[in-house]
């Protein structure tokens, strides 16, 4: 860190040195383009897809207290399979992939209140138990995923309210187990 910190000041120095004109700024242009080139930067799929075959099947189990949730978090988790791993859903008979999420505890817990002593910030805290069976291996990982969100002073949380934040600690959790698969990937 300290080696690349003193390269970049070097150049800093050499490039304040010289007048500026057009050709300059070309030279600057294409030099911060052969390093960026040059830093080895891969696309998170491209580590997940070590980690995951191409054929992914998903199941949900419905959590009791709040069953419409379990439609969302198989919507989030279908879209991450899709959009962050690359792969495509399938059956579970002709799937190599396959996850199966279970809500662990939902928990909320106030964590700002106003003058008066009410709370007006709590936080959503999901956890999820996601299972999973590569090509005949299993594995099992417990992620957990948090939302902050305000109501009124000396007011219940609503239903509505309890939906959306559940809804969005659930998509942060699978996010969670997005980068850990695929800080898993790059160390394959």
């Amino acid at each position: 860190m300290v080696k690349e910190l003193k390269v970049w000041q070097i150049i800093k120095s050499i490039i304040k040195k010289i007048p500026f004109n057009i050709q300059h700024s070309t030279f600057n242009i294409i030099l911060f383009a052969i390093v960026l080139s040059g830093c080895g930067y891969k696309p998170m799929t491209e580590y997940t897809k070590k980690v995951f075959t191409d054929k992914v099947y998903v199941d949900v189990d419905v959590y009791l207290r709040d069953p419409e949730n379990a439609v969302l978090v198989k919507d989030a988790l279908n879209e991450a399979v899709i959009s962050r791993f690359n792969a495509k859903l399938t059956s579970k008979k002709s799937a190599t992939t396959q996850l199966k999420v279970k809500f662990e505890r939902v928990s909320f817990s106030p964590i700002q209140y106003d003058s008066n002593g009410y709370a007006i910030f709590y936080r959503a805290k999901v956890t999820l138990n996601i299972s999973y069976i590569v090509n005949g291996k299993k594995g099992f990982e417990k992620v957990v995923g948090y939302y902050d969100f305000p109501i009124e002073p000396n007011a219940v949380i609503s239903d509505a309210k309890r939906f959306e934040a559940i809804r969005f600690g659930a998509e942060k959790a699978i996010d969670s187990f997005v980068s850990l698969m695929s800080m898993r990937g790059a160390v394959l």
